[in-house]
């Protein structure tokens, strides 16, 4: 059954921001004492700082945590947001999408002024029907609840949506939400991680997925 809604992510689906986070993670972390190398911040990319400060210092205090999440939307916000650009013809997926008469809602782990500055970016008023952020919700992902409040704003069930995102975390909130999941590699996850989590497909990239749009699980 053709889809109805396409619901996605934006960090490192959309816009290359991966990278600027994970220095922007180091640096929040390095701030308290914590230390890890990138390949451990990058495998927490994805989730939103409520999921993924605990992830990597479960025993720290509350009030320690609440520093290093607030300290990296400070950092991000400061030193990398405004370097951040759109992947190639991302807006033209979007637009493509939205031609081919389904519903386009942004479900992403940023702060509120995050998504409303990828929004501009993208030149995606006119073309999105909606968009949610972890301002919107009690739980980022991997937690379910963007994706339960963007199929809201889609107005359709979760069996006629489906997600585009990068990370394994958008494939587990998907799931969560009973929403099938399409994996683009932009967010330099390896195929095997991507892959355990069962994505119905994956493309390099969106570029490649508008390329493939006709045959691909939104266009088909």
């Amino acid at each position: 059954m053709p889809k109805r809604a396409v619901l996605f992510d934006i960090d490192g689906t959309l816009v290359d921001s991966n990278d600027a986070h994970v220095e922007a993670w180091c640096r929040a972390f390095a701030a308290e004492g914590f230390h890890f190398d990138r390949a451990t911040i990058h495998s927490q990319v994805g989730k939103g700082g409520d999921n993924l400060v605990p992830s990597l210092i479960p025993d720290a205090p509350e009030d320690v945590q609440d520093r290093v999440e607030r300290a990296h939307g400070e950092i991000y916000k400061r030193d990398y947001l405004g370097s951040v650009r759109p992947f190639p013809h991302a807006r033209d997926l979007l637009l493509k999408t939205s031609e081919a008469e389904k519903k386009v809602v942004l479900a992403s782990s940023a702060s509120r002024p995050e998504l409303d500055h990828y929004v501009r970016l993208l030149d995606a008023d006119g073309i999105i029907d909606g968009a949610t952020s972890k301002d919107d919700v009690g739980h980022s992902k991997p937690c379910p609840d963007i994706f339960e409040a963007a199929l809201k704003q889609a107005e359709v069930p979760a069996s006629d949506a489906i997600v585009v995102g990068d990370t394994p975390y958008d494939i587990i909130a998907a799931r969560r939400t009973g929403i099938e999941t399409i994996a683009v590699r932009s967010g330099r996850f390896p195929d095997s991680v991507l892959e355990a989590e069962t994505p119905v497909a994956i493309y390099e990239d969106a570029a490649d997925l508008l390329a493939n749009f006709e045959s691909s699980p939104i266009g088909a």
